[in-house]
């Protein structure tokens, strides 16, 4: 019994690890392909979606059935909420530097205890509720230094992508229902919006490769390992492995386009990373030991 747990564990952290790397691209590929905000937008989300077809046409072809797309009310608003998301991320990296949004959208994890707690019921820990006051306070850092340099817009769009995202989490929580392709699905409206803004003026991409290699491979295995992990390792250690794109999406950026951080960001960059860290090492250091006092 043993090794087969060991195997799943690893198996998890394989995933997961993965799904960050695939992630930490997203921003980098975005801005190497040179185009205007509605033209990437409505190119990476069809990709997205084409590839997504394609796939559920495999799984219906090798196992005879159709997988489930949008498991009922709670999938239509989960993907509306995805879809949504999308938009608000991609205004957030045309209007603000790739370390902030990527700092402000790591608040992600706490929003979802907050939603979690006032509609769940699902009280958080006292470790938790401090982790949420001190991000709170890295979040501060990063928007005070947005208003300064005038990125306020783009900062609230990540603030809010963030929120929308911890919404789509906690639809899907509530639900108990697999989501797994909702997110890959709800691409199409993003797509319909960014042809909506970008056609009639024509599509405005000096390099279409690297949305192309985004959106058809990067964000579905990226999508589908982060979804996939959960079934192997606990939250806490999911989150973790998160934290990679927050991590190394600026230090992509630093290496390609020589855009180096202010010095406030990477303080309340920083001072976030440790918060969410430090309560992902100690739920995971509590479960265990929660284990051993139920035996």
């Amino acid at each position: 019994m043993l090794l087969p747990s060991l195997s799943d564990h690893r198996k998890g952290l394989l995933l997961t690890a993965i799904g960050g790397l695939a992630l930490s691209m997203d921003i980098p590929l975005v801005r190497l392909a040179h185009g205007d905000m509605w033209s990437i937008l409505g190119a990476r989300s069809i990709t997205t979606v084409a590839v997504t077809v394609v796939l559920i046409c495999l799984i219906r072809y090798v196992k005879g059935t159709w997988p489930v797309l949008v498991p009922g009310k709670h999938g239509l608003a989960t993907g509306l909420l995805y879809g949504c998301s999308t938009l608000t991320f991609l205004l957030a990296v045309f209007n603000t530097a790739t370390a902030n949004v990527v700092f402000i959208v790591a608040f992600n994890p706490m929003f979802g205890a907050l939603l979690s707690w006032i509609f769940l019921k699902e009280r958080p820990s006292l470790s938790t509720l401090v982790t949420m006051a001190v991000m709170v306070f890295g979040v501060g850092l990063i928007v005070r230094d947005g208003l300064a340099g005038g990125h306020v817009f783009g900062d609230a769009m990540a603030l809010l992508s963030a929120f929308i995202l911890a919404s789509a989490i906690t639809v899907g929580r509530a639900s108990r229902r697999d989501m797994g392709f909702v997110p890959l699905l709800a691409a199409a409206m993003p797509a319909i919006l960014g042809f909506a803004n970008a056609l009639p003026a024509g599509l405005v991409i000096e390099h279409p490769a690297w949305i192309v290699l985004n959106g058809a491979l990067l964000m579905p295995v990226a999508f589908w390992c982060l979804a996939t992990g959960p079934r192997y390792l606990s939250a806490p250690e999911v989150g973790m492995f998160y934290l990679l794109e927050t991590i190394l999406a600026p230090i992509w950026i630093w290496l390609i386009f020589a855009e180096a951080p202010p010095t406030m960001t990477l303080i309340g960059g920083t001072i976030l990373v440790c918060a969410i860290m430090a309560h992902s090492l100690w739920m995971v250091r509590r479960k265990p030991s929660r284990q051993s006092l139920a035996h």
